[in-house]
């Protein structure tokens, strides 16, 4: 699947399953939500803390679905289209970082 076939696929289903997108700044609460929950789990499998009972059977994949999907809903709202978004900041970060991350010494 391409971005541009998630965000027409996640537009279909909002308009008929979904009913209706939530409001932008709605969206971006459910986004800040989802990126916790995901920080959460990657903190207990990556990090120091442990397990909770609630955790427990929690997917990284899942959690990190969640949040893309919420951001392509944020994406289709406001007109990104993330395909081309995604290709420029490419661009940016070529030209920004050619020689940055080469000639930092902390990554040797």
């Amino acid at each position: 699947m391409t971005i541009e076939q998630a965000q027409q696929q996640v537009d279909a289903w909002i308009k008929t399953v979904g009913v209706r997108y939530f409001n932008e700044l709605t969206n971006l609460g459910i986004l800040m939500e989802e990126t916790g929950e995901l920080a959460r789990l990657m903190v207990r499998k990556y990090g120091e803390q442990s397990f909770k009972e609630s955790d427990k059977g929690k997917e990284l994949a899942d959690e990190m679905a969640d949040v893309l999907w919420v951001l392509i809903c944020l994406a289709n709202q406001t007109g990104v289209n993330l395909t081309e978004a995604l290709q420029k900041n490419f661009e940016k970060k070529n030209i920004r970082d050619a020689k940055r991350h080469k000639n930092n010494e902390k990554l040797q």
